[in-house]
């Protein structure tokens, strides 16, 4: 790509009525809504993985996400629902083999390690290379209806058992030895949150790819840690933050025809230093 080509393409950010014009399309308000709602899911998750030390666990959910559908793509079943099984089933694992903090990284590491190998196995017996490299890299021009409800139910399901095991899950969060002798379930909580997570990491990876799903579940949370030690002000703010990082990363990459995911974390890394800036000069 020549360097002329490139500044035309950059140009294109301010062609109004090209974006206009393309999210008026049903397939581009199909991929905003649905990246509004992973924008949601990912902002209400994020304290809480931050708090818990979970960024990690992200990544592995995330990754072996990519393996369930790689498996789903050889055995000839649904993608999204290969990737789900996938990162549930790793949540799962991490979160009842590593509800100890101590040991949540070398669990996640030995898990990782070989779910992926076994990925790069199945797409090398599906034998189709550039299937997987969507599954790195995202595919949400192609989220369509199918990918949209997939998406809106994980939504709700994460927004009602968040809803009822918050509390507790807070409180074993910010003080696991005062929650465990008090009677709080650790292992039981750690297990349900690590499926949520699991979920929301499965449909971050139909959309912006394995590689990219830490932007939307920590990023944003990283940065509102670093205005307030209020949970309650963490949480809106992580919403606030992901969805300006999701919806804003979709209409600019409209016009110039750039990657999706690329414009996501882009925006998403400049309000965490933004974030970080501002921390800083008001602890300073």
């Amino acid at each position: 790509m020549t360097t002329y080509t490139v500044a035309a393409q950059m140009g294109q950010f301010w062609n109004f009525s090209q974006t206009g014009d393309l999210l008026s399309r049903t397939f581009v308000q199909q991929s905003l809504l649905a990246l509004a709602l992973l924008g949601l899911v990912g902002g209400l998750l994020g304290p809480m993985i931050v708090s818990r030390q979970m960024s990690f666990a992200v990544h592995g959910a995330s990754e072996l996400s990519f393996t369930g559908a790689a498996a789903a793509l050889l055995i000839g079943i649904n993608v999204n629902l290969g990737g789900v099984i996938g990162a549930v089933v790793a949540a799962a694992v991490f979160g009842w083999l590593g509800n100890r903090a101590r040991e949540r990284d070398s669990v996640i590491g030995v898990v990782m390690a070989f779910g992926l190998g076994l990925g790069v196995l199945f797409l090398h017996l599906h034998g189709r290379t550039g299937t997987g490299f969507a599954l790195l890299t995202g595919q949400v021009v192609s989220v369509g209806s199918g990918g949209l409800l997939a998406v809106a139910v994980t939504a709700a399901v994460v927004v009602a058992v968040l809803a009822v095991i918050y509390r507790p899950l807070l409180f074993a969060s910010l003080d696991p030895r005062v929650a465990t002798a008090s009677g709080v379930p650790m292992r039981g909580l750690s297990v349900v949150f690590a499926v949520l997570v699991g979920l929301a990491a499965a449909q971050g990876v139909q959309i912006i790819g394995a590689l990219l799903v830490m932007s939307l579940l920590i990023t944003p949370a990283a940065a509102a840690a670093r205005l307030t030690a209020s949970p309650a002000k963490q949480v809106g703010l992580s919403v606030l933050f992901a969805l300006i990082a999701s919806v804003g990363g979709l209409i600019l990459s409209l016009a110039p025809e750039l990657p999706v995911s690329v414009l996501v974390t882009t925006i998403s890394f400049v309000i965490y230093l933004i974030c970080r800036a501002v921390g800083m000069r008001a602890r300073d």
